[in-house]
């Protein structure tokens, strides 16, 4: 009697995941039915704002719902990502994660685990980065700006999109390799920043390409360095300045909350996938400088894993690993 009470409590068992498998499967035959939303830990006009509306914007398209953007802002990001991991694992709440949630994940002890309480969608695009001057500074290099730095009996204020982005990271690591005083004033994006950079506020920051290109050549900013080669004529690239470490740039993805059904993950991959290769939204990422991604879920939880090992090797030597 006792193996046959056993022998049903398993078949239960098969029998209700095997129903769970059919639940998703139907889930994701309909999927979505209403309006779906991409959550960013960025304000308006950040990298993840511009990239989450193009690719929301083909999504609308593809499944015949909108996909409409909403910005929580905070905590480097966490804020966002603490928000999607809690919400329901239906798909109509999505993250555009970013490096900066890796970085945290890396060097604070958070609420939440970011590479267990998420389900990688597919990795969106990589955006180079520039450090910019305001042009009263007179920075016009980056050993300009480390004389300027040892000449001033107080530390250079610079600006980043929050505690624990790369941004804030890269301003750390330049202190730690150049050996000069800076001040980290955090806001909640890159575009809040740019609005104190502009007015003299502080002296220098690292933005996202995409933010700063037009003032640069506008004449409103001054380019110092960029991650990568080949942005603007005549801006070099931190290596060139002789300091290695910041050629990482920015990386933006789009994550569920974990245990969202595979079907619906994969079809939203597939949805992002074939946003990525259309030829307006090639052209869109890189007039601003930014590079299509694209990928498998499982690649991009690979790609997860490294990431915040490597931000906890370049954090550590920036001397922010807690």
């Amino acid at each position: 009697m006792q193996t046959l009470t056993r022998a049903a409590a398993s078949l239960g068992l098969a029998t209700l995941a095997i129903a769970a498998g059919f639940i998703g499967a139907f889930a994701a035959v309909d999927y979505p039915t209403r309006a779906v939303r991409i959550v960013i830990g960025f304000g308006p006009g950040s990298a993840a704002d511009t990239l989450s509306r193009v690719v929301g914007q083909k999504l609308n398209l593809k499944f015949g719902q909108q996909f409409v953007v909403e910005g929580r802002t905070g905590a480097g990001s966490n804020l966002a990502a603490e928000f999607v991991a809690r919400s329901p694992k239906d798909g109509y709440t999505l993250l555009m994660g970013s490096v900066a949630n890796t970085i945290n994940a890396s060097i604070s002890k958070l609420n939440f685990d970011f590479d267990k309480d998420l389900a990688p969608i597919a990795p969106v695009a990589t955006v180079p980065v520039i450090l910019v001057a305001n042009p009263s500074t007179g920075i016009r290099s980056v050993a300009d700006l480390i004389a300027a730095a040892k000449a001033k009996p107080e530390p250079m204020l610079f600006g980043s999109a929050g505690v624990g982005s790369a941004l804030h990271v890269y301003g750390e690591l330049l202190k730690v390799n150049a050996g000069i005083k800076m001040t980290h004033v955090p806001y909640p994006g890159s575009a809040q920043a740019l609005t104190d950079l502009l007015a003299g506020r502080i002296s220098v920051m690292f933005s996202p390409a995409p933010t700063v290109l037009a003032q640069i050549q506008s004449g409103k900013l001054i380019g110092v360095a960029a991650t990568r080669s080949g942005l603007l004529p005549n801006l070099p690239t931190m290596a060139d300045a002789g300091y290695k470490g910041f050629d990482a740039g920015l990386w933006f993805g789009m994550l569920a909350p974990a245990g969202t059904p595979r079907e619906i993950v994969d079809k939203l991959s597939v949805g992002v996938n074939e946003a990525l290769k259309m030829d307006d939204v090639i052209q869109t990422l890189r007039k601003q400088g930014s590079a299509p991604l694209g990928g498998t879920p499982d690649a991009f939880s690979g790609y997860i894993k490294n990431e915040i090992a490597q931000w906890a090797r370049v954090a550590q030597t920036a001397g922010l690993k807690k």
